[in-house]
């Protein structure tokens, strides 16, 4: 008999099928035995009396892989409505240890640190599960929305030989004898690609060395990168984000129903228009609202970016709020400048639920400014002298974006950290699992 996954399971109703997965739960309740089948998908019950039907799991634990084989029946009152009678079982993998989780409860109730030293086996818990599916989604339909607008997907190196953002938060490695660096981002590499095929993106991970230990940082994550050419401005990039925003929620909805429910998550509305703010208002708006002085400071705070949050959802009943305009000194020296007011630049953020979550917005494109801005900045041209090649020889005004995969899920189903939508996080302390 050919195997039937748990989530096909409904249109063999009145069939024999014959389920593979790992032992999930067993349940005895009076002379009636509950035996709970988890395969990638989902879970399946099978219900016997019959105690000789057990027999193959004496002495066994859960998590031992098994075959259970059965008449389907619609039953109202098993999960899902449909649940497997007079079933054959066959072990497997046989296990007697007991996990250092439990995975057969509706939620995960280990310690962040207990379910984090033990991911290889808490990421079997279908919540967790359940997360990184949608992360997987997240991902098509990136890409598939992008394809769809001729955008070319490329992969970038991730040994480089610059910081990307000219700071001096980066991992550095022994390249041959020679200094590189982990990648903070594909910057550098998408623009000069914007050359070559004017709309590209990138899906990979990058490396930030921010010594950091907060709720919503992790020192590797999964970069959604977009680049692309010949834009008015940092709004041009802003209407592509919104569209590609629109696209994974509205994917969510159509594909991902049972993970939506298992995790309680609220999906959003994404506003035809995200309603924005110009930073230098948004400074004022906090002093005004909240009797603190930011003006002058050059980033918003975590506390900022909540209270704008709270603001957007008041005044505009959004979930999304784009702040544009961040000071040139707090941008890196690719960034445009706004041409009306030269302090203040062609960029902006994108706060989900009072989190910054993308960052974005139009970057310089002339061999010259390039000069000035690295000179204004301090740095040296011999670093990046490849990367300004593509300058030398005609580049369009473009710009682009990066949404942080793991903080968009981490926002989305309000877990209390980024860790936890992160399959197997990096952070300050952790190298394994």
């Amino acid at each position: 008999m050919e195997r039937i996954t748990t989530n096909e399971l409904s249109s063999h109703i009145g069939s024999q099928v014959r389920v593979m997965g790992w032992l999930h739960a067993l349940r005895r309740m009076g002379g009636v035995n509950f035996v709970v089948v988890r395969d990638g998908w989902g879970t399946i019950q099978a219900v016997t009396e019959d105690e000789a039907a057990l027999e193959p799991l004496q002495g066994l634990n859960v998590e031992s892989v098994i075959t259970v084989e059965g008449l389907l029946v619609s039953s109202p009152q098993a999960p899902g409505g449909i649940e497997i009678q007079q079933p054959r079982i066959e072990v497997i993998t046989p296990i007697s240890e007991t996990p250092p989780v439990t995975l057969s409860k509706r939620e995960l109730k280990a310690s962040l640190t207990t379910a984090l030293d033990h991911a290889v086996v808490a990421n079997r818990h279908p919540t967790r599960r359940a997360i990184f599916r949608l992360s997987a989604s997240a991902m098509d339909s990136f890409r598939s929305t992008l394809r769809g607008r001729g955008f070319t997907e490329i992969q970038t190196p991730k040994i480089v030989a610059a910081a990307t953002e000219s700071g001096s938060n980066v991992f550095q490695l022994g390249y041959f004898g020679r200094p590189a660096f982990l990648a903070q981002s594909p910057q550098l590499y998408k623009q000069i690609m914007v050359g070559v095929f004017e709309r590209v993106f990138e899906a990979g991970p990058v490396f930030r060395a921010e010594p950091h230990d907060t709720t919503r940082h992790i020192n590797e994550y999964v970069s959604l990168d977009v680049e692309f050419g010949f834009i008015e401005d940092h709004f041009t990039v802003m209407r592509l984000l919104r569209e590609v925003l629109a696209t994974i929620l509205g994917d969510f909805a159509e594909r991902h129903t049972p993970e939506l429910q298992l995790l309680n998550v609220q999906l959003p509305a994404v506003p035809a228009t995200i309603p924005h703010i110009h930073f230098s208002e948004a400074q004022e708006l906090i002093w005004q609202r909240h009797g603190v002085d930011v003006r002058g400071e050059p980033d918003l705070s975590p506390q900022d970016e909540r209270w704008l949050g709270e603001w957007a959802q008041q005044e505009h009943n959004s979930d999304f709020l784009f702040v544009v305009g961040y000071p040139m000194r707090k941008r890196p020296f690719y960034t445009h400048p706004d041409p009306q007011r030269p302090e203040f630049s062609n960029s902006f953020d994108l706060l989900f639920r009072g989190t910054e979550l993308v960052t974005g917005g139009q970057r310089l494109h002339r061999y010259e400014e390039y000069l000035a801005a690295l000179a204004a900045a301090k740095l040296s041209t011999e670093p990046f002298t490849w990367y300004l090649e593509a300058f030398r020889y005609g580049m369009p005004p473009h710009g682009g974006f990066a949404i942080g995969l793991e903080r968009l899920l981490m926002q989305l189903t309000g877990v209390s950290n980024v860790r936890l939508t992160t399959l197997f996080p990096r952070d300050l302390n952790r190298l394994v699992p």
